[in-house]
Parts: structure tokens; C-alpha cells; sequence
């Protein structure tokens, strides 16, 4: 695994950083191959997908990605609390990808369980398997400050060990219903990328990276893709409380 963390004064810096690394990428991949990049949802990729919508919409060939969703919570496309309703807002509706490239997870099933299976099971018909299981060109993660990523959280670490490619996971509060990658596939990606902004996040930020005592029992610090790159973009606000940084 080849790890990387960079450090960013703004989020529009990060923002910038993120975009160049889609277009490295994909020229990396060959301009006649379909780009598949895994969403995550949250306020700082909300803030990435506007930067990318207003001044990537030439520079990254849209109409060759695939875009698939790591997470969502379960309720209606129509929903604020919809990962893919944000993403469709910020992002999708502004670059012209099209709907056939678009494959969200079906929030609104009535049986969650089912939908993980079918969404697996799509992901397994458009995504490489090389090593048999999909492995995704990119796949974005966000960073909750009890150390969940995706809709794997702390507790929960059997969900992120299993074997299935999509489970059904339940926010410990609210006890909402959500669909989540799990770690096999996470791990499967090519290239994986933690979006964390904000002071909130520092703590837990510093306690995953500096592999600090306990801090196995966080799902996101078993994020080590085995074959890929893993990078963490963070701002100033996140990065405070690193030992060491670098841009």
C-alpha cells in the first residue's frame, strides 16, 4: 500500500488537488477506458463536488466515469438526507454525465437487506474484478469524528469484515437503516481518498494516522487498500493536531 497525506490551507486547494488527481488518473487509465469513482457523502465532499462542477466540467472527460456510492442512508432520492440527492445537486446535474453511468443505491427500498444484494450484484456486472472482487479506479471516504467511515461505525467492526460487498448497517443514535460498502471492497480499490476538513475531525484524524492506543477499534483506520494508494486530504483545521505534516 502506498499512503500519502496532504495538507491543504483552503478547502478549494484540496478541492483543486482532488480534481487534478481525477484527470491523473483517468489519463493513467487510458481516455478509452470507462473511469469508475465511488461518492461518499457529507459536507466536504458537498464542497468538492461544487468546485469540481464549476471548474472541472472541461478538464474531466465526464462521459467517461462511472459514479457508484459507498454509502447511503435509507430513504427517498428526494430526501435532504439523501447522499445521492446532494450528489445529483452539487455535482452530477452540472457535467453532464449520463443517467446510464449513474448507479445509485435505492435508498427508498422497502427492504434494505435486498437492496444490498442487488447493489452488489451491479457492482460485480460493471466493475473489473481482477482478483474477484471489483475493484474501483476511486473511491472517496469521509471521516466521522467517532472514527466511522462510509456507514461502518465504531462497534460494528464484524460489518466491515464481512464477506458480502454491501451490507446493512444502523446508526447507533437514530438507529436509521443505511446501506455501506464493506472493507473487502473499500480495500479493493485502486486508488482511495479520505476528504476530512474542519477542527472537529483533528482529533480523530491524529489518533488514526498516529495509530494512537485504541485506535483499532475505529473502522476507518482499517482502511489499507492492499494493491493500491491511499491518500488523506486535509485542511489546516484537520491537520492540527499531527505531529508531522505534509503538503
Amino acid at each position: 500500500m502506498k499512503k500519502s497525506i496532504h495538507v491543504f490551507d483552503t478547502v478549494h486547494d484540496l478541492s483543486l488537488f482532488f480534481g487534478q488527481l481525477i484527470v491523473s488518473k483517468m489519463q493513467d487509465k487510458g481516455a478509452d477506458q470507462a473511469f469508475s469513482i465511488v461518492l461518499s457523502g457529507g459536507s466536504t465532499p458537498k464542497a468538492v463536488f461544487a468546485y469540481l462542477a464549476s471548474h472541472f466540467g472541461e478538464q474531466i472527460d465526464w462521459k467517461n466515469i462511472q459514479i457508484f456510492w459507498g454509502d447511503e442512508r435509507c430513504v427517498p432520492p428526494e430526501s435532504e438526507e439523501s447522499n445521492y440527492k446532494m450528489a445529483k445537486e452539487s455535482l452530477l446535474d452540472a457535467v453532464g454525465i449520463p443517467s446510464e453511468s449513474i448507479f445509485r443505491i435505492r435508498g427508498e427500498a422497502t427492504e434494505p437487506a435486498e437492496e444490498a444484494e442487488r447493489y452488489a450484484e451491479l457492482v460485480r456486472q460493471k466493475v473489473p474484478a481482477p482478483d474477484g472482487i471489483p475493484q474501483f479506479d476511486l473511491l472517496m471516504l469521509g471521516l466521522g469524528d467517532d472514527g466511522h467511515t462510509a456507514s461502518i461505525f465504531p462497534g460494528n467492526l464484524s460489518l466491515f469484515e464481512s464477506e458480502e460487498l454491501f451490507v446493512v448497517a444502523e446508526h447507533p443514535q437514530s438507529k436509521q437503516k443505511r446501506i455501506s460498502a464493506t472493507g473487502g471492497l473499500i480495500n479493493q480499490a485502486s486508488t482511495v481518498v479520505f476528504l476530512s476538513t474542519g477542527e472537529a475531525k483533528a482529533e480523530m484524524v491524529a489518533r488514526i494516522l498516529e495509530d494512537e492506543e485504541g485506535s483499532a477499534a475505529l473502522p476507518a483506520a482499517h482502511v489499507q487498500p492492499q494493491s493500491g494508494e491511499l491518500l488523506w486530504l486535509l485542511d489546516q483545521g484537520s491537520a492540527a493536531h499531527l505531529a508531522g505534516r505534509s503538503v
